[in-house]
């Protein structure tokens, strides 16, 4: 069972990755999704990425983060945040960024995995989880 365990550990670690570098705000919008459908993000156009941004505030979406488990909130600042969800069992990483857009009344949002190539539906699924809690 122990060489078990010790064989598994470098796998787990694996998974929980450094973030990208291309988190973050750069002219006003969130960096676009890769090819791969393991994202969703209110700023791109094609039907396996977009999502419709959030009708809440910054506030209201934090305070409602706070709630969750597996929720960290690693950056605040401005009309920003990014926020770092953690899956249970082999401990994933996925960022999910807000943009409040003051002038739209919306805030969009990026939710995207760090490894692999799929995420069957998780990071859709979460944002619109978000949507139900704050709209």
């Amino acid at each position: 069972m122990k060489k078990f365990i010790l064989s598994v550990l470098p796998f787990l670690s694996a998974c929980s990755a450094d973030p990208p570098i291309d988190l973050g705000v750069r002219e006003n919008r969130l960096a676009p999704c890769p090819q791969s459908p393991n994202c969703v993000s209110s700023f791109d156009s094609d039907n396996s990425h977009t999502i419709r941004p959030l009708n809440a505030d910054l506030e209201k979406i934090e305070r409602m983060l706070v709630s969750l488990n597996h929720a960290n909130i690693v950056d605040r600042s401005g009309n920003y945040m990014r926020v770092e969800f953690t899956s249970r069992i082999l401990r994933y990483i996925d960022d999910v960024e807000f943009l409040h857009d003051e002038n739209g009344g919306v805030t969009h949002v990026r939710s995207a995995s760090r490894v692999g190539f799929t995420d069957l539906g998780v990071n859709r699924k979460r944002v619109e989880k978000i949507r139900s809690l704050v709209e």
